[in-house]
């Protein structure tokens, strides 16, 4: 009798890992970089347009301008334009808020976590315009470049986008 109760929790186990793998309920892994290891997607000499959007989970802007960005993915999916959302939430955040931020609003676009707290060191090699200010935005094609410290909505993204493809 043991034996068979044994089994039969067994096979519900089982069963239960193999419809939680089949139902695509993934966890997304986001990458976490220090500058050093981001600072290449900000000089790609190709002809993509990088949107590069620097947010965090707490930032109020940041949040409410995230669909922009989401709709500007979706809609240049199939053009040249990459559409990368940097994290600048603090890095022992990243299993507290940003992966279930991440998860409960869906979000598609590429997202790297940058780790690297020490923002002095590196805002001006993002931007020498950049105060640290955030929501902040960096849209270029190879040296055609422009920086954008204020909250963006979908059509002055496109309209910028439009004029560098």
């Amino acid at each position: 009798m043991f034996h068979k109760s044994c089994i039969l929790i067994l096979i519900v186990l089982l069963s239960a890992c193999m419809i939680s793998a089949c139902s695509g309920e993934k966890s997304r892994q986001i990458p976490q970089m220090n500058f050093q290891e981001f600072e290449t997607l900000l000089h790609q000499q190709n002809d993509t347009v990088y949107v590069i959007n620097f947010w965090a989970t707490w930032c109020k802007p940041c949040i409410e301008e995230l669909p922009a960005f989401e709709q500007l993915n979706t809609e240049y999916e199939d053009q040249k334009v990459s559409v990368i959302l940097v994290s600048l939430d603090f890095p022992n955040k990243y299993e507290q808020l940003l992966l279930p931020f991440v998860k409960e609003k869906n979000l598609q676009s590429q997202i790297i976590h940058l780790t690297d707290v020490d923002a002095n060191a590196w805002i001006d090699k993002v931007s020498p315009e950049w105060s640290g200010a955030i929501p902040a935005t960096l849209i270029y094609k190879g040296n055609d470049r422009g920086f954008y410290e204020s909250q963006m909505n979908f059509e002055k993204l496109k309209s910028i986008v439009k004029t560098k493809l």
